[in-house]
């Protein structure tokens, strides 16, 4: 048997059951891969359920900063006997399956292509500590403390980091180190030299942080000024608006009072959300929500009239996979037509495409500026993986001389000044924006009926055809406005010859990348388009138009992106090929490699040199 070997770069799986403690555990594993500075992503895989059904903990460890799923597991932390078979089989020839030999295996597994390594973990445990709350969490150490025997791991990270996490009481930290030297010295004498994956400290990380992307959104909202939230719990968005409330905790009291300095209204519903947000908005507050598929359904109405009347709304939506409730705990990028068509009528709105902790906390500040500049809701594109799991990232950066741009708003000087009648639905600039006012500011000018039914430019009530036509045109305007204004998409050229092409978004983009890279490798130059925003720029249409084949990854079934791209641009769709991931797991990149290899729209290196002979010849 050839055994998987390799350095800093593996796939290792935790499976356990939910409920159990586990999270804990695996999550100090990760975060001491990361403390060596070797480039990590762990990745949490989970029901819905409270407690009891099985869950899995997937790390993806990779010197080169691959850091989306890969797809296949090296090595297997098995202590859930209702998958136990399933997942001895799903590891890789070569690889390393551990399991709690307190029980024997059945007579069914019997690979002979993998590396099993039995640890009393039950036992051990049971040795060692009488008290029956603690043994399930410390069986769960035990077997980090074998992980750094087997994987050379340095031990004193470990140990440091639970002194650190139980800093406050310390006399909970001995237990826990207790449990990891068990593992460590079990696995010492049983399993020397058995495992032939590493962990290497390493010089690739510097100053990156590790976060997870709702709690950036929540910074990003706090830097950006925002004062109101109105919400409804929903998974995976709640910890959105809990982050909001930590950091306001910090950065929003009043020195003096002691006071809060914003408002964070838990509603009784999506819609009422909605409408706490529109409402605050009106007002001239920055407000926001966050919520998921099922809360942007409840909410369609309420934000066509945020569009129509031109009322600033910033969204936050963490995708999960639907329809209906779905699996509300795993992923899925499958809001983009529901968000950028919500509401009935002709209506589209801003989408922003984040696709790490950083961009989450940069378009989660610069969504506000957005909204009060375009006077229009601007929703920001979440899933669960980049929500929930944590990720390496750039640090968060903020430029302090920074100021809002609270848009076209008129203050009461603007207003006495004025010498010609204003219009709330006037544009004097041609760029399809309006200026506003916000009320009280003037005492006896600038105030206008707001309402969600047709109106003319003085926000009179009017069922006038030309009036409305006209209206709908302006809105148009000031989409073509928003597109010198949304994030850039982020192109990349390796060949201009070559006519073939890849476009992704958000979460999408690391395992793109890894498969571009691989098709490198192969002497097959694909060329990439990261998708930041819509509406689409010229840029988005020019790349598709400049490629024979253009493959789409997107992680839902009926290709969202892809259709609203033929919508906007007026694409031929046999241009356009999608890769889908529909299973509510990250994509791997093993995965969009197959498919595109498999779609016969990819030309083979041999007939790229063919060509080029050809065309020197000519």
């Amino acid at each position: 048997m050839n055994k998987i070997e390799r350095i800093n770069d593996f796939v290792i799986r935790f499976c356990n059951v939910n409920g159990s403690g586990s999270a804990s555990a695996n999550n100090l594993f990760a975060k001491a891969i990361f403390r060596l500075g070797v480039p990590v992503s762990p990745k949490n895989i989970f029901p819905s359920n409270i407690q009891g059904l099985p869950t899995w903990y997937e790390v993806r460890i990779n010197e080169d900063g691959f850091l989306g799923r890969r797809g296949g597991i090296d090595i297997t932390v098995a202590v859930n006997s209702q998958t136990l078979y399933g997942d001895y089989m799903d590891v890789r020839p070569g690889g390393y399956f551990i399991y709690d030999s307190t029980k024997p295996l059945p007579e069914k597994f019997q690979r002979d292509d993998i590396s099993v390594i039995g640890i009393p973990l039950t036992t051990l445990c049971n040795e060692a500590f009488s008290n029956p709350k603690l043994r399930q969490l410390l069986k769960n150490i035990i077997y980090v403390g074998v992980l750094s025997s087997l994987l050379d791991l340095d031990f004193s990270v470990l140990t440091e980091a639970i002194k650190k996490q139980f800093k406050k009481k310390p006399k909970l930290a001995e237990p826990n180190i207790l449990a990891l030297e068990i593992g460590f010295s079990y696995a010492e004498e049983h399993y020397p030299d058995t495992c032939r994956l590493s962990v290497r400290k390493s010089d690739k990380l510097t100053d990156e942080i590790m976060m997870d992307g709702n709690s950036a959104l929540g910074l990003g909202a706090v830097y950006a000024g925002a004062t109101v939230t109105g919400w409804y719990p929903i998974t995976p968005s709640t910890s959105v608006i809990e982050a909001f409330e930590k950091y306001s905790n910090l950065y929003r009291i009043e020195e003096e009072t002691g006071r809060k300095k914003v408002a964070i209204i838990q509603a009784e519903d999506e819609l009422a959300a909605i409408g706490i947000v529109i409402g605050a908005s009106w007002n001239g507050a920055r407000s926001f929500t966050a919520t998921s598929g099922p809360g942007i359904s409840l909410m369609a109405e309420l934000l066509g009239l945020a569009y129509f009347a031109e009322i600033p709304v910033v969204l936050i939506d963490v995708q999960r996979t639907g329809p209906s409730t779905g699996m509300p705990t795993r992923t899925q990028q499958s809001d983009l037509l529901s968000c950028g068509y919500a509401s009935h009528g002709d209506t589209k709105n801003i989408l922003l495409f984040p696709c790490d902790p950083k961009e989450c906390f940069e378009m989660g500040a610069d969504a506000f500026d957005l909204a009060e500049r375009l006077q229009t809701p601007i929703i920001i594109m979440s899933d669960l993986d980049l929500g929930m799991n944590d990720h390496i990232s750039a640090p968060m950066r903020w430029n302090n001389k920074r100021k809002y741009d609270r848009g076209k708003v008129l203050s009461a000087d603007d207003l006495e000044n004025l010498k010609e009648t204003w219009g709330r639905y006037l544009d004097v600039d041609g760029d399809g924006i309006c200026y506003r006012t916000l009320p009280g500011s003037h005492p006896t000018r600038g105030a206008y009926f707001t309402r969600g039914t047709s109106h003319n430019q003085y926000a009179a009530y009017t069922e006038e055809s030309s009036e409305y036509e006209a209206n709908m045109k302006r809105l148009l305007v000031k989409w073509q406005t928003a597109q010198t204004l949304v994030p850039e998409p982020r192109i990349k050229i390796k060949d201009p010859e070559y006519n073939t092409g890849l476009i992704f978004y958000g979460t999408s983009t690391h395992a793109a990348y890894e498969s571009i890279s691989r098709f490198s490798r192969e002497g097959l130059p694909i060329n990439s388009m990261r998708v930041r925003a819509f509406p689409f720029q010229d840029e988005v249409i020019d790349f598709i138009n400049n490629h024979k084949t253009v493959f789409i990854i997107e992680q839902n079934r009926d290709g969202q992106l892809r259709t609203m791209l033929i919508n906007e641009g007026n694409i031929d769709p046999a241009k356009l090929q999608p890769i889908l991931n529909i299973d509510g797991l990250p994509v791997a990149a093993d995965f969009i490699t197959r498919a595109i290899h498999a779609s016969g729209f990819i030309p083979t290196p041999e007939s790229l040199q063919e060509q080029h002979t050809t065309g020197e010849k000519q």
